[in-house]
């Protein structure tokens, strides 16, 4: 049987360096800056957001093992980006500016994102 390739099927409107809004989940509420997006599956990882509990082993960078605290990655369907104007949160558009270029833009204001 031929092995299912989780391949996406959409363009993600979200980048790395965003600030987006949880909209969904347990994190629902929080902002943060994306740190990581996973395209293969669909996430990202947010700064503050989706916490967990880690149990690591004594290593080198960790002489003394335990528990730490880190981010895990979230769905990208339960992020929205941040309107750079309102400080909302807004769908994405994307569109052709002045100069011939793909630029992103937010829905609620037309704003463009850097």
């Amino acid at each position: 049987m031929a092995q299912k390739t989780n391949k996406p099927t959409h363009k993600i409107k979200i980048k790395r360096g965003d600030l987006v809004k949880v909209i969904a989940g347990n994190s629902k509420g929080v902002q943060g800056k994306v740190l990581q997006v996973i395209i293969e599956t669909n996430r990202a990882v947010v700064e503050g957001a989706n916490i967990v509990k880690k149990h690591t082993k004594p290593s080198a960078a960790n002489p003394n093992g335990g528990i730490i605290e880190k981010e895990a990655a979230i769905n990208i369907s339960n992020l929205a980006l941040i309107d750079p104007k309102t400080g909302n949160p807004t769908r994405v558009g994307r569109k052709v500016n002045a100069d011939g270029k793909i630029v992103r833009y937010a829905k609620k204001s037309g704003e463009e994102i850097k």
